[in-house]
Parts: C-alpha cells; sequence; structure tokens
C-alpha cells in the first residue's frame, strides 16, 4: 500500500465512461485508502449511482467532448482550475483529450504536484500521416496546447508503440517525462461469460460510436459481397450516432438497413448479451486505436475477432489464432475473413476460445491497474487486505 492517503482527481470527457472503462480502477483506489473525485461533464443518475456506491465522489466540468469552440475549452479550464485550487489533490490523472490538455493546464496554474496523463488513443488529429487544411490545423493547434500543458507532467501512460511514437515524435510531452505501456484500459474477464456462439447462421456484430472512421462503411460493402456471393450471415452495428464530423448520418444508416446489408441495434450501456447472442466481432476500422476495449471485451466473452492492421487493432489480437487481421479500407479482403467463417463454423468456436485465454492472460483489468497505480506510487508491493478479498484468488496471487 502506499505510504499515506492521497487525495485523487480522475477527469473523463464523458460521465458513464467512469463507469464502462474505470470504474475497477477507481475502487482500486478507494480500496488503498485514497480519497477519490471523478470529474465529468454529464454525470448522470445511474452513473452517479454506481459512483456513489463505491465511495467515490463525482463533480462536474463544463466541457464540450468533440467541439472547437475556444469560449467552451476555457469554461472547461476556469471549471478545472476552481475544482482543483478548492480540494488541492495530490495527483491528477486525466484520459482523452480534452482533459488531458486543460486538466494539464489548470493543474500546473494550481499548483498540484503529481500530474500524469493516460494516453487512451490519439485520435482525430492524428489520424493521417500528412494532414491538409482543417486537419492539420487541428493537429498543429493540438501539438501546441499538449506542449503547453504537459510541462509539469510527471509520468504518462499509452496503449501501443504506435502512440508512443508520436507522442515522441511531436514531443506531446517533454523528452523527460517518462511513458509507461500498458495493454489498454483492461477488460474484467469475471463479468464476461463465454456461452456457445451461435452459428446458423453466424452473426456478426460491429460494436462502435457510428463514425465512418471505425470502418462502418467498408463493413456494409463487405456484407454486400457477401450477399452477391449468397453467403448467409447476419451483419449487426450496436452503438450509439454521434456528433463528430465523421459520424454516419441517420440517413446513411436508414439506407443500409433498408438495403438489408446491415441491422442496427440501437445503443446500451451493457455489451455482454449483444456479443454473447453474435459468433464474431468485427472491427474494420480505419482509425488509429489505443487498444479497443471492443476487441478486448469480445474477446473475453469467447468471440473471435475480424480487426484490421490500423495501430492498435491487429496488434491486440493474434492473426490466425484468435481471428484474422485484414488491411483496412479494404472491404473485398473483409469480406473474405468473414466468408471463412460462414464456410467453417468451427473456427468461431476455436478462435473464440484462443480470444477467451488470451484476455485472461494479458487484458485482465485488476492486472492492468495494479501497473497503473503501483506506477504512480499509489499502491505498494503488496496489496491491501479489502483488495485481495475483493478482487479474488488471482490478483491475490499477483499480489503475492
Amino acid at each position: 500500500m502506499s505510504q499515506l492517503p492521497k487525495k485523487i482527481i480522475v477527469i473523463a470527457g464523458y460521465g458513464w465512461s467512469l463507469v464502462n472503462f474505470r470504474i475497477e480502477l477507481l475502487k482500486r483506489m478507494v480500496a488503498n485508502g485514497h480519497d477519490v473525485l471523478a470529474l465529468a461533464p454529464d454525470i448522470d443518475e445511474p452513473t452517479a449511482a454506481i459512483l456513489e456506491k463505491w465511495g467515490i465522489r463525482h463533480g462536474h466540468v463544463r466541457m464540450n467532448r468533440t467541439g472547437t469552440n475556444p469560449v467552451q475549452d476555457f469554461q472547461t479550464f476556469v471549471d478545472l482550475y476552481r475544482i482543483f485550487k478548492k480540494e488541492k489533490p495530490d495527483h491528477i490523472v486525466p484520459y482523452t483529450m480534452k482533459p488531458i490538455v486543460y486538466g494539464g493546464m489548470a493543474a500546473r496554474l494550481a499548483g498540484v504536484p503529481n500530474q500524469y496523463a493516460l494516453f487512451t488513443g490519439l485520435g482525430y488529429a492524428f489520424m493521417e500521416e500528412n494532414p491538409t487544411g482543417k486537419r492539420a490545423l487541428v493537429r498543429a493547434t493540438t501539438v501546441r496546447l499538449h506542449r503547453l500543458a504537459l510541462k509539469s507532467l510527471k509520468g504518462a501512460f499509452y496503449y501501443n508503440p504506435s502512440e508512443e511514437q508520436d507522442i515522441r515524435k511531436f514531443r506531446l510531452v517533454p523528452d523527460s517525462v517518462p511513458l509507461h505501456a500498458v495493454p489498454g484500459s483492461g477488460v474484467d474477464t469475471s463479468l464476461f461469460n463465454a456461452p456457445p456462439p451461435p452459428t446458423d447462421p453466424v452473426r456478426f456484430i460491429m460494436i462502435c460510436r457510428l463514425l465512418k472512421s471505425k470502418g462502418i462503411p467498408v463493413l456494409v460493402e463487405a456484407s454486400r459481397r457477401l450477399k452477391a456471393q449468397g453467403l448467409k450471415a447476419e451483419v449487426c452495428i450496436l452503438g450509439p450516432m454521434d456528433t463528430n464530423p465523421d459520424a454516419v448520418t441517420r440517413v446513411e444508416l436508414d439506407q443500409w438497413v433498408s438495403e438489408g446489408v446491415i441491422n442496427y441495434l440501437g445503443e446500451t450501456r451493457d455489451v455482454r448479451p449483444f456479443l454473447q447472442d453474435s459468433g464474431v466481432f468485427v472491427l474494420p476500422t480505419v482509425l488509429r486505436e489505443g487498444v479497443p476495449r471492443t476487441i478486448l471485451e469480445a474477446m473475453a466473452c469467447g468471440r473471435a475477432v475480424i480487426t484490421t492492421d490500423a495501430p492498435g487493432c491487429g496488434t491486440t489480437i493474434r492473426d490466425g489464432e484468435t481471428g484474422f487481421v485484414v488491411p483496412s479500407h479494404d472491404a473485398e479482403r473483409l469480406a473474405e475473413a468473414m466468408a471463412k467463417f460462414i464456410r467453417d463454423p468451427s473456427l468461431i468456436t476455436q478462435m473464440g476460445a484462443a480470444g477467451r485465454k488470451l484476455a485472461c492472460d494479458v487484458y485482465d483489468v485488476h492486472k492492468i491497474n495494479r501497473l497503473l497505480l503501483t506506477t504512480m506510487g499509489l499502491e505498494g508491493e503488496v496489496a491491501p487486505q479489502l483488495l485481495t478479498e475483493e478482487l479474488g484468488q488471482k490478483e491475490t496471487a499477483a499480489a503475492q
């Protein structure tokens, strides 16, 4: 256990992610005796109830996750600065771009001693190697903001080698700041069951925000190709509409559904029944990712995965063992990979079982959170008794 309890502020870009992605990390901080305050722009009642259940304080900050309005961004900075001055935290742990940038700026001005950044993917500004026009301006602005905000950073975490390379290349953090690799946000493998997958017909599912850069148009075209070949399958998409400039429109979505090439399942806060009702998870993204949480959840459910060679995706699975990696932007190769599962459904069970093992061995959330907290000096070499009881025998063994 760390020598003294600390006051920690964790900052998210939207409220539900505190529960969906970080609840085990927050619970572990509390179990270590720390005072934890979770901040986000839109913490609704269900999210607040879960946080409060585990003794996690929460607060509101004004933030437009996808907007570029400087007045709104200044409001985010002001809100964070006021909270930091009032709370006087020992540590801040922001994740995603706006919390990292404006949290870093506010923390420098407020004199927060231990500032960390959790890079979960560099996103829109770094999608293209040599951007032009608006995207080039967005990248230049993003780089300058990071350099200004993160001068006092104590450490940063990244998910994959491409992220590390760009963080260093663009000097988003000072050269002296250590970068630590972690295999994504992790997945609580104890919460995901792996029932036998359906194979008649084979059901493919894609779970994501409805962004074109996630590869939705590529999946639509691959589905058309399967249909033209007379191969029987269901292709489903689950996830919310988005306000990002790259978002799929409702008109486009309705057209694909009427064409019969996809089924749209809406959105949910619990993906497990949808994964368990499917055979193969598909993420044909053209966007660089950190480590996609949806891939981890699919593997935890014992589902085979098809994804692309986009940074952060193809390296998350094992090509030919837990699924298939295809070139991004390539509907033909995606259709070929999907057809393999249709023609030989035994691959679904075989690769799904291998994926489940990989999720448990490498991507278990408790192992990842232990790494995060020990690196930040928030957990000692031996976890406290409360932690070992709560997190189970796997974490007890890791602590010994």
